[in-house]
């Protein structure tokens, strides 16, 4: 796009990172997911809501948008519970690894969710998807609840992917994020309550706790959210996509770098991961080329309509 810089680009990459790094604090941090997502949510949503008010960005929707923004937001609670819980039961390369499949699992879902035809690609790469998954089942089966928590982490966040694809035609995009972290907290909160989880124990944890959770909570989640909706205005949807491919890649170096010899895995289990990697990159290629043939045929009508 024009108005893109070198300065916009190393920008997305520093936030991609940041996502990347969010895995990393999962595994660092002591407590269990459901107390992290609690946290997060909570802290990200005080953040978010001040951004909002500084911006004197209004708060008022209909109520139908509400109540789906609330919706979800506990879809995106749920996500981020099977998300860590996953790399508590495996690992962040693990986890990283199958979170990859959430485009896959995206373009299956969009057909049915937007009324149109499957593509006859998105069947091929769905095959080697499923491909690069046996290389990780089979050599990793010390991992496998771990691998199927991450899976249906993968899948939550393709269902509020395409929601939120919806909303933020018509909505803005830091509200949206601020009922979303809103709800997730509340519906937490609900379960806490239900199960009598609120206890002096609940809130004494070790010190360094408190570091990565506010790292998680205003950096990796308020922060990184509100810079990447700013960057995203200079930058085409195709540059974002293919950036965002590199969080897994950050997130299993980071790991391997602070974590050590935890997240050492086999050589298939790379392979795979490469595999549903490159295969996630080429659909959105394949994509972007047909959104650029659909614009050029729409601008021809738009033109002969117009002679």
């Amino acid at each position: 796009m024009q108005n893109a810089s070198l300065k916009d680009y190393l920008h997305l990459h520093l936030i991609v990172f940041i996502w990347g790094f969010t895995a990393v604090l999962g595994a660092l941090i002591s407590i269990g997911a459901i107390e992290l997502v609690w946290y997060r949510m909570g802290l990200a949503s005080v953040a978010i809501f001040a951004y909002l008010r500084i911006k004197k960005i209004p708060l008022k929707t209909t109520p139908k948008a509400l109540a789906v923004m609330l919706g979800a937001g506990v879809l995106i609670a749920l996500h981020w519970l099977t998300f860590f819980g996953a790399i508590k039961m495996a690992n962040v390369s693990i986890t990283l690894a199958m979170m990859s499949t959430g485009a896959f699992f995206t373009s299956i879902l969009e057909p049915l969710f937007y009324r149109r035809k499957v593509i006859g690609y998105e069947i091929i790469f769905g095959i080697l998807v499923i491909l690069g998954l046996y290389l990780i089942f089979n050599v990793e089966t010390r991992y496998t609840a771990g691998i199927l928590v991450a899976l249906l982490s993968a899948l939550l966040a393709a269902f509020f992917t395409l929601i939120n694809g919806k909303l933020v035609k018509n909505h803005n995009a830091v509200k949206i994020s601020f009922f979303e972290m809103l709800s997730g907290a509340g519906s937490i909160t609900v379960f806490l309550a239900l199960t009598s989880r609120f206890d002096s124990g609940f809130f004494s944890f070790q010190a360094s706790d408190w570091w990565y959770l506010g790292i998680l909570a205003l950096v990796c989640t308020a922060y990184a959210f509100i810079a990447s909706v700013t960057v995203m205005r200079n930058l085409s949807p195709y540059t974002v996509m293919l950036t965002t491919n590199l969080e897994p890649v950050y997130g299993i170096i980071l790991a391997f770098l602070i974590l050590g010899d935890s997240e050492r895995m086999s050589t298939d289990f790379y392979f795979g991961a490469i595999l549903i990697l490159i295969t996630v990159i080429l659909n959105g290629i394949f994509k972007n080329r047909q959104r650029r043939k659909q614009q050029r045929l729409l601008n021809a009508n738009e033109s002969q309509v117009s002679v």
